[in-house]
């Protein structure tokens, strides 16, 4: 797990986790959502790490 630090000009506004994951397409990473509060207003936010080159290769005999 990692932990993602939101800012907003230079101030921490947010603190959110993101937990290791296998996505559909076979790639590694990382990936957390939750919900900030930025002045008055609420966001959805979404982080998402993909490990470049982590998706398996196809075989191409099958």
């Amino acid at each position: 797990m990692i932990t993602v630090e939101i800012k907003k000009d230079d101030k921490s506004i947010g603190i959110m986790t993101a937990a290791e994951k296998v996505f559909k397409t076979g790639s590694r990473g990382f990936f957390g959502m939750g919900k900030i509060q930025i002045d008055e207003k609420r966001y959805q936010v979404q982080v998402q790490l993909v490990e470049i080159g982590s998706k398996p290769k196809l075989d191409p005999l099958k």
